[in-house]
């Protein structure tokens, strides 16, 4: 979780014993995640701030299909449904990419949109993948702070993962405006971090 063992947390009696019952799922930079057992998790924050930075993004997506419902929360952690699936990064990397899930992609990134968010962009490995090919975000961020108008992690992920051609080409088919947008700023984001 951190290269720094020297941070404490204090928390209630009620996480506690939570996390006596749960499973330890993984850690990253902000924070650390365990499996409880109703089929939800608990994400333990380092930081307040950056804790409440995602339960208002939780909150204010609470009616979206594409985000976990939130059960409680506190300064330090959110309880929230647990985001079955597999990590579409990994997915990818194993089975390649195809038209559904390349248009499934396309519609996270317009609800995105549609919940006002000023970043449209998430990370491949904060997005896991269904049986159905639909979509779930886990690990939501400076959506409503930060600005960026196109998936430039997004595409540069499908670009380490070999796919960008595919999916573009199935956004230029669909979407041709958009393809416009995302094609260019791509290309030009390449050309500016190649040299």
């Amino acid at each position: 979780m951190n290269d720094d063992k020297n941070y404490y947390i204090q928390l209630n009696s009620k996480v506690e014993k939570m996390l006596k019952t749960s499973e330890f799922l993984g850690s990253g930079h902000n924070g650390i995640v365990y499996l409880l057992p109703n089929n939800r998790v608990i994400k333990i924050f380092k930081n307040k701030k950056v804790c409440q930075g995602e339960y208002n993004i939780f909150v204010k997506t609470r009616k979206s299909k594409y985000f976990p419902k939130v059960y409680e929360h506190g300064p330090y952690y959110i309880v929230r449904d647990f985001a079955s699936g597999k990590r579409l990064d990994k997915y990818i990397k194993k089975n390649g990419i195809n038209k559904k899930i390349s248009l499934n992609i396309i519609k996270l990134i317009e609800e995105f949109s549609k919940l006002k968010f000023n970043r449209l962009d998430i990370r491949c490995k904060d997005l896991y993948l269904m049986d159905d090919f639909s979509i779930n975000v886990i690990d939501p961020k400076n959506n409503y702070s930060k600005i960026v108008i196109y998936p430039r992690h997004l595409m540069k992920g499908l670009n380490n993962l070999g796919v960008i051609d595919e999916f573009l080409s199935v956004v230029q088919v669909e979407r041709p405006k958009t393809y416009e947008l995302w094609n260019f700023r791509f290309k030009q984001y390449l050309e500016e971090n190649i040299k």
